[in-house]
């Protein structure tokens, strides 16, 4: 099986744009023709900005840090709302549902461009029904071996998958997760087979592969970096093609001969489709000066997440081609959650 999948900051040409592209080149075309009348008093009361994951994990902390330096551009209160539930759909339904002016606004992840293949009976279609403002940042995953598994690189890995029957096993945070799926992409990379066991959560994940029952792990660098540090697991590499400023020491897999692997977590924001293009760009604008501000941008390379702050073109694309990357996948391995 030949395969040939990107995402990431990667860029699509020469292809049909997608909805989603296109509404955001067609807001960014009639920006120039408006008066700008509606964002010249925008906003005028506080702003809500969904997280549809519970408090005090990872979206939810780079939420109200960037929500708060938004708060401060704007000059109204940013309040993150969280609305938790079947894997941040509840949370971006509700945004769909929103009225289209601006005040209710989406904290949108990694996990928003996988659930559209994930689940076939989603009451909203995102490409159409959110309309694209910043993307703020991406994050690598780190991929991480027990030192006592005799898996220290790459090229171990691909001789004891080779060597095992039903190849190496790995651990994961569930199906359909981005450590899932992240290795999926590194099986169908390197065309070797491994074996999957999936965990209620990246937590218990990890403990077995610390505990030796599970050899490797993919898992977020933010978690895998303290542990990388401690002897306690091995880094083999990350999941992005260019290096983290958060751990710039850790090779990339594309620069280990995994030629061409490039996945990322990352961090945007959507607002309702059919807002006012204006009002956009005020948005647009505020969250990616937000992301960029010295303090917050350090701040956020302690989270693990390397800043960005785009135009909505951009996030319109990235998302497109997250969206078409992961449904690829989940069609060739046959997951779904419905």
């Amino acid at each position: 099986m030949t395969m040939r999948l990107r995402t990431g900051a990667e860029k699509s040409t020469g292809v049909h744009q997608p909805r989603l592209l296109r509404r955001a080149v067609l807001a960014l075309a009639l920006l120039g023709a408006t008066t700008g009348s509606m964002a010249a008093g925008f906003p005028e009361r506080p702003i809500r900005l969904v997280v549809a994951f519970p408090p005090g994990g990872g979206v939810d902390v780079a939420a109200r840090l960037i929500g708060e330096r938004v708060s401060r551009k704007l000059n109204q209160p940013v309040v993150v709302e969280n609305l938790p539930g079947a894997a941040g759909n509840i949370g971006t339904d509700r945004v769909v549902k929103s009225k289209a002016d601006g005040y209710t606004l989406l904290f949108a992840s990694i996990a928003n461009g996988i659930n559209p293949s994930l689940y076939a009976r989603l009451p909203f279609n995102p490409e159409r029904d959110l309309a694209p403002v910043s993307l703020l940042s991406t994050s690598p995953y780190v991929l991480m071996a027990n030192p006592a598994s005799g898996i220290s690189s790459i090229s171990d890995l691909k001789k004891h998958s080779e060597s095992t029957p039903g190849g190496v096993q790995f651990a994961s945070a569930g199906s359909g997760s981005g450590s899932h799926l992240f290795m999926e992409l590194l099986r169908a990379t390197l065309k070797v087979p491994m074996t999957h066991v999936p965990y209620k959560g990246a937590a218990p994940a990890m403990n077995d592969v610390l505990g030796g029952q599970v050899p490797v792990v993919f898992d977020s660098i933010i978690t895998g970096l303290p542990l990388i540090k401690a002897g306690k697991v091995k880094a083999l590499g990350l999941s992005t093609q260019t290096r983290s400023a958060v751990a710039p020491e850790i090779s990339t897999l594309h620069e280990l001969g995994v030629t061409g692997y490039n996945a990322t977590s990352w961090f945007g924001v959507f607002a309702p489709a059919g807002t006012p293009s204006e009002v956009v760009s005020t948005l647009s604008v505020a969250f990616a000066e937000a992301v960029k501000d010295p303090a917050t941008a350090a701040k956020m390379r302690e989270l693990g997440s390397d800043p960005v702050g785009s135009d909505p073109e951009t996030l319109a694309r990235f998302f497109a081609n997250e969206v078409s990357t992961w449904r690829k996948l989940v069609r060739d391995i046959g997951v779904t959650l419905d």
